[in-house]
């Protein structure tokens, strides 16, 4: 009889030939971009839920080094959380011939330049999906993980008057390098500048004046690719602009390994948040078990949804006791990672097999 093991093997081999790709077919759909410039010669990926929200909100997503779209949706479950409560995704793609690994190219300065290079070519995207899909302009955002993430950055440096909130998971600050050497020197923690350096570089990356988007930071402890020097100096790059400098941090621990450090205004608002997972390597953190998410290169399960926490505090899904924004909101909530039981049955093993495999949500 052929074991469990072996043929979850078989059905994993199987459904990767079918989507051509090492995970399971992609819900995502080409953008074309011919229309524009796209002087930093990428690609795009984009999801688009039915039904949509009236004027729906737009998540630009990006991926990190030998991703692409298709895994780091799959393995962030951000396409199904999309799919729950109405917003649009757009995932811009590395070319390997613009970079040997698929990495976005954060460090070249010709690359990070507002109007220029693969920073113009994701705003010419953005531009796309925003009349295409009637997106509500007030509610755009950015993710991104390792040098995608360190783009991210870049996009809310250079285009801060584009995006209400971002999100950068194990990335760099903006504008700390430009050149190969440099870079790798930043990921290790070496020679970043001071604070008042940090955010003089933002504000000089474009002609905004303000209001500044709201940004997170996300880093585990024990990343060994880029150094968590990087996420406190991308705190302090944003903290200067948005004037919490001064403020006293607020603390708390929603999971025994997950710490959020918070800086408010006066009226309470935190436009400045540092997430930090105790342990964790370099990767995007995920929850595997609550079913928005699965385990992959750089896809690190460490019981927490950086996914769900990310949505919610852009009010893009049920958050934390604030109300909704949307009837899809109302009428469907984030799933909740399940209470631990004392013994599985067969089908339980079998279930969370198939998961693990990614062959069933």
């Amino acid at each position: 009889m052929t074991s469990l093991s072996e043929t979850i093997r078989r059905l994993a081999q199987q459904q990767a030939g079918h989507a051509g790709l090492g995970v399971p077919t992609s819900r995502l759909t080409s953008l074309d971009t011919s229309a524009g410039s796209n002087p930093g010669t990428l690609s795009a990926k984009v999801y688009v839920p039915s039904p949509a929200e009236r004027n729906p909100a737009l998540v630009v997503v990006l991926h990190g080094c030998t991703q692409t779209a298709e895994a780091y949706d799959h393995g962030s479950g951000w396409s199904r959380l999309a799919r729950d409560h109405g917003f649009v995704l757009l995932f811009p793609e590395q070319r390997r011939g613009n970079n040997a690994n698929q990495c976005f190219n954060w460090f070249e300065p010709g690359d990070t330049r507002r109007g220029e290079g693969e920073a113009m070519s994701i705003m010419e995207m953005i531009d796309l999906a925003c009349r295409e899909f009637q997106i509500d302009r007030k509610r755009v955002f950015i993710t991104g993980l390792s040098a995608g993430g360190a783009m991210a950055n870049v996009m809310l440096a250079t285009y801060p008057d584009v995006f209400a909130g971002g999100a950068i998971i194990a990335g760099l600050p903006y504008n700390v390098a430009s050149t190969v050497s440099e870079a790798f020197e930043r990921m290790r923690g070496r020679g970043l500048p001071s604070a008042s350096i940090l955010s003089a570089n933002i504000r000089q990356a474009s002609p905004h004046q303000g209001p500044w988007p709201m940004v997170s930071v996300w880093h585990g402890t024990g990343d060994p690719t880029v150094a968590e020097a990087n996420a406190h100096a991308i705190v302090m790059q944003w903290r200067g602009l948005h004037g919490t400098s001064n403020t006293s941090p607020v603390s708390s621990a929603p999971e025994a390994n997950h710490h959020v450090t918070r800086w408010e205004m006066k009226d309470g608002f935190a436009p400045v948040e540092f997430h930090s997972i105790d342990g964790m390597g370099h990767g995007t953190p995920i929850d595997a078990q609550c079913g928005l998410g699965a385990i992959g290169p750089f896809m690190l399960d460490v019981g927490v949804s950086s996914t769900a926490y990310i949505a919610r505090s852009w009010g893009l899904a049920p958050s934390f006791g604030a109300r909704p924004h949307s009837e899809a909101e109302k009428n469907a909530a984030l799933p909740e990672r399940p209470k631990p039981r004392a013994a599985e049955g067969i089908r339980d093993i079998i279930e969370n097999a198939l998961r693990s495999a990614g062959l069933m949500r």
